[in-house]
């Protein structure tokens, strides 16, 4: 199935004008004796719809900026000029109009979003893919007062920008919620630019939390059925106290219009972000130095963890934060800096939200002891990615359990794939249709270091191994697998 996921901002276009009785009380059974005692569960406080969004609405508007963007592209490649005809034919204009003058002209492109104040001095948040590319940058503030802007940062992996203008009066500006108290069902309104028609309010719930899009390595998205549409990219999204719980990024829509399911970055992550924007005009992360993975009940069953709450280490990298702390290959994280660690991306959030050079404490799970360890926070440092692959060789004799080919990690292999010397274990060189490896998306050019915990030089420690543990009853076989540098545990089941 395809997902239809769009960010929110679009360049303007033109829009076309669109021409039971209630049911009887279930009866139940009387409830056991051992729950005839219990006391009824605390009765949560329920805040009613409001009458009227107007008052709110009125005074969040302000707050509110429409952003327009100019982008000079460069230049296409020139027409070919005007044939030789004679000077005064009426063919001369039809040639010019279809073939243009010849020259290699720039064309500029304008699109359009939302954005909001965070502070009087004209401090206003948007997403990046707002401005993205942009050459020129202007804010309409909604009494239609148009003020240039000046980019002060921006941050690929959240989404997120920070821009600048100058007023000569203070502006209105909004105040940020703590998103980590939006609950599902709560009351949201949505203020924005959407299809370039000026600021719009819609209202909506919180329809979900913690939402992963694929968007970024930090996805902890507020799902809202509130009416979102492309312009309202990097508009608010606030609570019925007036603070803002996030910032509107994105839509599922298979049409382009809003369906009723739209995305916000939350707020506590938009505050810190654009925190660090003002102050360094780029974010930075905290990094210990490991590979981690979502854990599956394959990998909990190979590995032996008492569930699937957590983060499994699958590298360390040597002489990082985690390795000097003694973390190690396998480890189980379930607690980081006090807060309990949910599943990786939880992990990563809660590493990369760190302070720099901060020692936080980190529990673990380690061959079914629980263990307590320390870890200093560094700061996070971009690489380049690894290159795809070639084409794989000729597969040699095949492990049948597993319906895996494999070779030596040789001069070939390597120059083959386009594998470091740095990494030992054994090549995949091909994986049979339909086999226990290729449903667990092992490839061509993988590399296995470990089966089961122990370290593979060649073939013939894979295949006895997997027999060994054929033989013993084992039902899943688990393996350390480096694909491009990236290092993951992979539990194949054992047909």
């Amino acid at each position: 199935m395809r997902h239809h996921w769009l960010v929110a901002a679009a360049i303007l276009v033109p829009f076309v004008l669109q021409g039971g009785s209630a049911a009887a009380p279930a009866h139940h059974a009387p409830a056991p004796a051992a729950f005839a005692h219990q006391a009824p569960p605390a009765a949560v406080p329920v805040r009613g719809a409001p009458a009227s969004f107007a008052d709110l609405s009125a005074r969040l508007l302000p707050m509110v900026v429409n952003i327009a963007t100019t982008e000079t592209l460069k230049p296409v490649a020139a027409t070919p000029g005007l044939p030789n005809i004679p000077p005064g034919s009426p063919l001369a204009d039809l040639f010019k109009n279809f073939l243009g003058t010849g020259r290699a002209v720039p064309r500029h492109v304008t699109s359009l979003g939302s954005g909001f104040i965070i502070d009087p001095t004209g401090y206003i948040v948007t997403n990046n893919h707002v401005i993205a590319d942009a050459d020129q940058i202007s804010v309409t503030l909604n009494d239609g007062t148009t003020l240039p802007a000046k980019l002060i940062g921006r941050d690929e992996k959240t989404d997120l920008a920070l821009l600048k203008v100058n007023s000569r009066r203070p502006l209105p500006s909004a105040k940020f919620g703590d998103s980590d108290h939006a609950r599902i069902g709560d009351w949201v309104i949505a203020i924005g630019n959407p299809f370039g028609l000026g600021s719009t309010v819609t209202a909506g719930i919180v329809s979900a939390r913690n939402r992963d899009i694929e968007a970024g390595p930090y996805d902890d998205f507020i799902q809202t059925d509130a009416p979102i549409n492309r312009g309202n990219s990097g508009g608010p999204l606030f609570d019925m106290d007036g603070n803002v719980v996030g910032v509107n990024s994105a839509i599922y829509s298979p049409s382009g219009g809003s369906v009723g399911i739209a995305f916000s970055i939350p707020s506590n992550l938009v505050r810190a972000v654009t925190w660090q924007l003002r102050q360094f005009g780029q974010a930075r992360r905290g990094w210990i130095g490991v590979r981690i993975q979502q854990v599956t009940d394959d990998l909990a069953e190979g590995l032996g963890l008492p569930g699937t709450s957590g983060a499994l280490i699958a590298d360390v990298s040597p002489g990082g934060p985690a390795a000097r702390g003694g973390i190690q290959n396998g480890d189980f994280i379930t607690g980081f800096d006090g807060k309990s660690v949910s599943d990786s991306r939880a992990l990563s959030r809660a590493v990369a939200d760190t302070p720099i050079n901060k020692s936080v404490g980190v529990e673990l799970f380690r061959k079914g002891r629980k263990l307590n360890v320390r870890v200093t926070v560094l700061r996070l440092t971009e690489k380049p990615s690894a290159p795809p692959p070639h084409a794989p060789p000729a597969p040699p004799p095949k492990v049948s359990m597993l319906g895996l080919s494999l070779g030596p990690l040789d001069g070939a292999g390597r120059n083959q794939f386009r594998i470091s010397n740095a990494v030992q274990g054994v090549l995949v060189v091909d994986v049979a249709p339909d086999s226990p490896a290729a449903e667990k998306n092992i490839r061509p050019g993988d590399v296995i270091v470990q089966v089961q915990g122990a370290n593979v030089r060649t073939p013939q420690d894979v295949t006895n191994r997997i027999a060994a543990d054929r033989k013993a009853g084992k039902k899943v076989e688990l393996l350390l697998v480096n694909r491009g540098g990236d290092v993951a545990y992979v539990a194949v089941k054992l047909n």
